[in-house]
């Protein structure tokens, strides 16, 4: 039995919740995935997989496995990535995750990463705050882009390096088309926004939780006229349709070209969100990782970051 091919394809089987899934992400059968996962319980001497018809979850002693494994392939990970690097050329493999409405700025940042460090490979993804939660906690993200203000409610042990803040805006159709792109209009107030048909992320994503915090603070409660857990969604019902939007600055990059769009900044109350790279403080950072760290703190990023996050601003 090969000892880290084993300890993958239970880290996948945890990933995908499916013996099939994980072994087609495995590039294997799933018999050979399921014979692995039989010989590492023998190999540890207890039963790691509860079995029925379907995956079934995994048993107490499995779970704890399962954490070493997440472990012990983050270290081999590290140790390969600097055994192939130096410190002027960081090389390897780093999974970046983001919640949707930061997903611009992520962008950008692997963008600026991968340029000036042509030997790193990122790959990101769009999480709900939960999931970015769990993927640090487990070490199974390198880094995560999300709202401190969950930390308190997180079992995690995050190290914070503080990015921007988010500021809202409603979006909507304009009624004198400007002549080129989205035109920023008027200041309006949430208590205003609330009487308006709206297009609204879906209630477990926690942008959803501030935009109704802001409606709550203004006197409002405010049922949505349409429901979506897709940013983009939000922007294209607003140009297709008659709804309006509650975005933060980041995503108004997204709507440039929409010259039948104007943005209004929302006041009373003035809502500011910060959002920070997150990371577990046990994490012993790769030179891959060592060189996203020191990237989300130059001050040339940070001032790129904050003028597209805040550039609706005034």
């Amino acid at each position: 039995m090969n000892l880290l091919v084993s300890l993958k394809y239970l880290v996948a089987l945890d990933d995908h919740k499916h013996f099939g899934r994980a072994a087609l992400a495995c590039h294997v059968t799933q018999p050979a995935l399921s014979n692995a996962l039989r010989a590492l319980e023998a190999h540890f001497g207890t039963s790691i997989v509860k079995r029925g018809r379907s995956f079934a979850g995994f048993t107490e002693e499995g779970g704890r496995v399962l954490t070493s494994a997440r472990r012990i392939l983050h270290e081999q990970e590290s140790l390969q990535q600097d055994l192939q690097s130096s410190a002027e050329q960081p090389r390897g493999n780093l999974l970046i995750g983001s919640v949707p409405t930061a997903m611009p700025i992520a962008a950008r940042f692997v963008a600026m990463l991968q340029e000036r460090h042509p030997g790193i490979t990122p790959a990101l993804r769009s999480m709900s705050s939960v999931e970015l939660e769990t993927g640090l906690e487990s070490l199974a993200l390198d880094l995560g882009l999300g709202y401190t203000e969950r930390m308190d409610a997180s079992r995690a042990l995050l190290r914070v390096l503080p990015q921007y803040t988010e500021h809202y805006f409603l979006l909507r159709k304009s009624q004198v088309p400007g002549a080129g792109d989205l035109r920023i209009g008027p200041s309006i107030t949430w208590r205003e926004a609330s009487a308006l048909p709206l297009c609204m992320l879906s209630a477990e994503m926690h942008n959803r939780t501030i935009v109704d915090r802001a409606f709550k603070s203004a006197g409002q409660k405010v049922s949505p006229a349409i429901e979506t857990n897709s940013t983009l969604t939000l922007l294209i019902t607003v140009a297709a349709g008659k709804v309006c939007a509650v975005l933060p600055g980041a995503l108004l990059g997204s709507t440039l070209g929409y010259r039948e769009l104007e943005a209004l900044p929302l006041s009373s109350p003035q809502i500011e969100v910060p959002i920070a790279l997150m990371l577990h403080a046990s994490n012993r950072p790769s030179r891959a990782l060592e060189a996203a760290l020191a990237l989300a703190q130059d001050p040339a990023w940070l001032s790129q970051a904050r003028q597209h996050a805040g550039r609706m601003q005034g």
